[in-house]
């Protein structure tokens, strides 16, 4: 999904592109983008980029860089939310799997700062609770994507959340006010649910944020929502709490919903697994809360 719609781009011979990861662990998302890309098109070079706090995680990252012919000095170390080790810098694809219900009171005094700044830092649009800071996350990533220039470059996000960025804070609260940033700017471009149990160390449900500054024509202006939550099947044999995984069927399946954009209720009879889309204007998700005295 993340490269759906680059394809004449992506498959032309000598292709460089960046992609970055701010939350990086030990790689695994870029090493996976990089692979997908090389299969359709092994001339094609994609440049990885990340950081990462806990040090073990970041030292095998960047061994594993440097084995992949990546340029380790890409891999920094540190905390994303206290300080961006790529200044100056944007890419062309991001994706990340931040820390869920993690406290940032570590990097409070850099990140107030940066929202102080206004425009000019990480995260004018709002705070989050300080019980929780991934939405954080999300606001440095899109200020580090591409920007768009006489209709070309632009960036493309995914980032991996729990339920909690889609309904946590009132009207007019921080959490809020970074929905209403990210809509009234029509970065938000799909939302898909996953199944419970599909990581290793929780069950609780997923949701994949797709954000971008470079949509085409017939996708401005609206979100569409995916509900994969049915598309998952049963493992052999369980991994911690991983008890479910997607088939390459579900895999596809989910990627031409996203690209045909169009209302989708499937249901396969034998397995019966369930597929659900359905595409809305970005006002759908507009509201405000309004004080009645009487």
């Amino acid at each position: 999904v993340l490269f759906e719609g680059d394809d004449d781009v992506l498959s032309v011979p000598g292709v460089v592109r960046t992609m970055c990861d701010p939350t990086a662990g030990t790689g695994g998302i870029l090493s996976v983008a990089e692979e997908h890309l090389h299969k359709f098109n092994d001339r094609a070079t994609l440049k990885l980029f990340g950081q990462e706090l806990e040090d073990e995680t970041y030292a095998i990252c960047k061994a594993d860089m440097l084995i992949r012919g990546q340029d380790p000095a890409n891999i920094a170390n540190g905390d994303t939310l206290e300080k961006d080790k790529h200044p100056n810098q944007t890419f062309d694809y991001q994706a990340a799997n931040p820390p869920y219900g993690v406290e940032w009171k570590p990097a409070e005094d850099a990140v107030r700062k940066e929202h102080a700044k206004g425009a000019a830092g990480r995260f004018a649009p709002g705070l989050p609770a300080i019980r929780d800071g991934q939405m954080l996350f999300s606001l440095h990533m899109l200020s580090k994507m591409q920007p768009v220039v006489r209709g070309k470059g632009g960036g493309r996000i995914g980032v991996v959340h729990n339920g909690s960025p889609l309904f946590t804070g009132d009207a007019g609260g921080g959490e809020s006010e970074i929905r209403r940033w990210i809509l009234e700017h029509d970065y938000l471009d799909c939302i898909v649910a996953m199944p419970t149990d599909m990581f290793y160390n929780t069950p609780i449900a997923t949701y994949l944020w797709f954000m971008s500054n470079r949509k085409p024509p017939e996708r401005k202006g609206k979100v569409l929502l995916i509900d994969a939550s049915g598309m998952s099947h049963l493992m052999k044999k369980n991994l911690g709490k991983k008890r479910r995984e997607f088939s390459e069927d579900c895999i596809a399946r989910i990627a031409q919903a996203y690209a045909g954009f169009k209302a989708v209720n499937w249901r396969d009879a034998n397995s019966g697994r369930t597929l659900k889309a359905k595409g809305f204007d970005r006002e759908h998700f507009f509201y405000r809360k309004i004080t009645i005295e009487r």
